[in-house]
């Protein structure tokens, strides 16, 4: 199946361009975009690992080494598109438009985190494995009953792919032939599991032959791979031709969370000799005379003075109220739940 499902790539490790259809489209203008976004979240991403080794956030899950698969795929989208991240794709939010306040809000445990503005359609992160995949193909088949061309675009990891919840969404999204776009970042784990002891299938690309479904494997850390197989994913999608599962094989430099030791599971040193995504553009860039260094200093700059403010405001907002802890659950809070709110607010002395 590897050989049916090939990676695609448009750059190779140094930067260099071997798929040459797409020359013309490489532009100066879209490079410097996709840098400035993949500089953006990587310079968020570092600094909120930082603050929860200090206290100052809540445990974290880090998306280093994924910023070409996160930024590639969420620069294509239109802003009426729907965007149904998991935990570790704040990454393509921001880059889609969301809040950067909001989003540390979300990762220090506050309820304002989960509220996007209201020009966006982004549903709340999705803790539970693979439960935002039937999400995203109900407001894909939604739009398509109201006539738009509006798509939605389901993230989620190489794990989510051994749920039910996954295999019911292709399913569903193959029947109804749904605008939606199935987005998987195969980082070669799901926590601790290798993808090995996950599944027999040599890809995850393959699984849509058994849905009738278009799919196709990329280089995750290709940014422009990335990004030209969504927009033909998402032109598709708008033009009636249904759902694509994309398999966007990259890797996760760090963590699985704050909380999680990777060295106990596996061989740190894979990701020393992985390429930056970055880097690779970075290369391309330089390649083609399109690298300016006080251009890159000063978008460098300005990105870690807009995260700077942002973790200001953040930790400037009033404390949480308890109320929300027991108050957005139930229709009307069980006893024992009263009894814990009174039992709680008696002892903070309110």
């Amino acid at each position: 199946m590897e050989t049916q499902f090939p990676i695609h790539r448009i750059l190779d490790d140094a930067g260099q361009v071997i798929d040459t259809s797409k020359t013309d489209l490489l532009t100066n203008e879209l490079s410097l975009a996709l840098f400035t976004h993949m500089n953006r979240i990587r310079t968020f991403d570092r600094k909120a690992i930082n603050l929860q080794r200090q206290g100052r956030l809540g445990t974290y899950a880090p998306f280093e080494g994924q910023e070409a698969a996160q930024v590639g795929s969420a620069y294509a989208l239109h802003n009426k598109d729907w965007v149904f991240p998991t935990y570790r794709d704040h990454g393509a939010t921001l880059t889609f438009g969301a809040d950067m306040v909001r989003t540390f809000l979300y990762w220090n445990g506050r309820v304002e985190g989960c509220v996007p503005t209201d020009e966006l359609h982004i549903f709340p992160p999705a803790v539970p494995i693979a439960t935002q995949i039937p999400h995203a193909v109900g407001a894909a088949w939604a739009e398509k009953r109201k006539g738009t061309n509006q798509v939605a675009v389901a993230y989620f990891g190489d794990g989510a792919t051994s749920e039910g919840d996954f295999h019911e969404g292709m399913n569903f999204a193959s029947v109804f032939q749904a605008p939606v776009i199935l987005f998987n970042q195969n980082n070669g784990y799901a926590i601790s599991v290798p993808i090995q002891k996950q599944m027999h299938s040599e890809t995850i690309a393959q699984k849509a032959l058994a849905y009738g479904m278009p799919s196709v494997r990329i280089d995750g850390n290709d940014v422009f791979a990335v990004y030209f197989t969504m927009q033909e994913a998402l032109e598709r999608a708008r033009s009636g031709g249904g759902p694509t599962l994309i398999e966007a094989v990259t890797w996760r430099f760090g963590a699985h969370t704050t909380a999680d030791d990777p060295s106990k599971y596996r061989d740190q040193d894979r990701s020393r000799d992985r390429v930056d995504p970055l880097t690779r553009l970075e290369d391309f860039m330089k390649a083609q005379g399109f690298y300016e260094e006080q251009e890159i200093e000063a978008i460098r700059i300005r990105h870690q003075e807009e995260v700077e403010a942002a973790v200001k405001t953040m930790e400037a907002f009033p404390s949480p109220d308890v109320n929300d802890l027991f108050d957005h659950t139930f229709a009307t809070l069980p006893d024992d739940l009263i009894r814990q709110k009174a039992d709680y607010l008696t002892a903070r002395g309110n």
